[in-house]
């Protein structure tokens, strides 16, 4: 059952990959105005708003996640908890704290799957003895979730939600400018690859 998921994750990739009408705006994605400024340098920035406990996030994962492995060079992808309301903080506290252990590649997918499939990871006990189990040392995880670095960090991600007028996940921002939501996730992935070819030639437009 794996093999045959892997299979079909890397058929829509190609997919994803060939020619295709031009994504439309307005239905497909929009433009965020004004447009944000990036911090991925001379690189494209994709931006990815996500929850856990999103089911449609655990829906578009293995293809981002395939995609990730694979994507041109001049791109950049970050990942954005969501925090929509106080039990998603959480999720998001848990996130940065896996990610300032140098942890969080290694439990992202695991923490999808718990969500998926019924594990509500909605305070600080509850995900401190998930990652435990997955072996995470306790103490270090509980400092660096309730750091004082956190509370910046936290601070950030509820502004960002809110400078890029998100309403939903998953949501993805391209360069600071162009906004993807609501699709299904082998269009959201064709939309991407149509977006990011669009904001290169911009780039390129500049120099």
């Amino acid at each position: 059952m794996k093999f045959i998921k892997q299979i079909f994750v890397v058929l829509v990739l190609l997919c994803a990959t060939q020619a295709y009408a031009e994504p439309e705006l307005g239905k497909d994605y929009t433009v965020l105005k004004p447009a944000q400024p990036t911090s991925s340098g001379s690189k494209i920035e994709v931006l990815e708003f996500f929850f856990y406990g999103c089911s449609h996030c655990f829906k578009l994962h293995p293809l981002l996640s395939a995609w990730e492995k694979t994507m041109p060079k001049d791109v950049e992808l970050t990942f954005v908890p969501a925090i929509f309301n106080p039990s998603w903080e959480a999720m998001a506290r848990t996130f940065y704290a896996l990610e300032a252990l140098d942890q969080r590649k290694q439990l992202h997918d695991d923490l999808f799957k718990a969500w998926d499939s019924g594990v509500e990871l909605i305070d600080e006990t509850r995900a401190t003895n998930f990652v435990v189990q997955h072996g995470v040392d306790r103490k270090k995880f509980s400092d660096a979730y309730n750091s004082f670095s956190m509370q910046s960090k936290i601070m950030r991600t509820r502004q960002m939600g809110q400078i890029y007028n998100i309403r939903g996940t998953p949501t993805l921002i391209v360069d600071g400018k162009y906004l993807i939501t609501g699709l299904h996730p082998p269009e959201t992935m064709q939309v991407l690859n149509a977006l990011i070819d669009k904001a290169r030639k911009e780039h390129i437009g500049k120099k």
